[in-house]
């Protein structure tokens, strides 16, 4: 399995229905002029989810040895309408975890 079909696969799992990949879309992140996130997020239409038609999904190594990955999925479902708002919604999510 692929990387975008392992989150086409957690989209499934998490959100119960079928994503198709539309776009990889680069996302620089700052704070004060410093980078808070760097990556690709990834764009994905949603087939027969009842509120969202688009899903923002990325993943990332946790641990000190980077053996385990996490996948983010973030639905746009207003505030959220794009990439960036997807990380900024998920970095906001993080910190009050």
């Amino acid at each position: 399995m692929n990387y975008i079909e392992a989150l086409q696969d957690a989209i499934f799992k998490a959100h119960g229905c079928k994503a198709r990949h539309l776009r990889s879309i680069p996302v620089n992140e700052q704070f004060k002029g410093k980078p808070v996130w760097q990556g690709v997020v990834e764009v994905f239409e949603l087939i027969g989810h009842p509120k969202a038609k688009i899903c923002y999904a990325w993943g990332h190594h946790t641990g000190n040895k980077d053996d385990k990955s996490r996948f983010v999925m973030v639905l746009e479902i207003p505030p959220v309408d794009s990439p960036l708002a997807a990380v900024r919604a998920s970095i906001v999510s993080d910190s009050r975890n």
